[in-house]
């Protein structure tokens, strides 16, 4: 595989939450490297985020493990457990299945990026800790539900 032109990576920004949530991304993108290098058993994320934005809601996966290392700024990672500060060359893990909500936020005055890096299951739950819904992936579609199972339709 030849060297990546990271200048050809696609970006995305915005988030395929509903809102109110997809309204909470703003200051958040990410180059997907992955997709520019065509890999299909795992994605390969540099994400960005400006100042008092966040990466997520916080959340945990059932079936995929995520991998982060924080390579520009300061961030904070938000967990079950607490708050730990990041800063460049801290890394977290989170193995499938583990009910450890999690997310990165940037306080700091300054941009902040991570590279992540997640399984791609063919079939995925994520639960969202703070909020009732999930999101259910299957055949490259996302559905949202609450934690019940009924169709998400808005905040409760």
């Amino acid at each position: 595989m030849p060297k990546l032109d990271l200048s050809l990576a696609p970006v995305k920004t915005g988030s395929i939450y509903p809102e109110p949530y997809a309204g909470l991304m703003k200051g958040r993108s990410s180059q997907r490297l992955g997709d520019l290098a065509g890999l299909t058993q795992f994605g390969v994320n540099i994400v960005t985020l400006e100042p008092g934005a966040v990466a997520s809601l916080r959340h945990w996966h059932l079936r995929e493990d995520e991998f982060a290392i924080v390579l520009e700024g300061d961030l904070v990672l938000v967990e079950d457990e607490g708050e730990t500060p990041m800063a460049p060359g801290d890394c977290a893990a989170w193995k499938a299945g583990v009910a450890n909500g999690h997310r990165f936020v940037n306080r700091s005055g300054g941009v902040a990026r991570f590279l992540v890096v997640g399984t791609r299951a063919p079939e995925e739950v994520a639960t969202y800790s703070d909020v009732d819904m999930l999101i259910h992936i299957a055949g490259g579609k996302a559905r949202f539900t609450y934690r019940d199972g009924s169709d998400w339709t808005g905040p409760r």
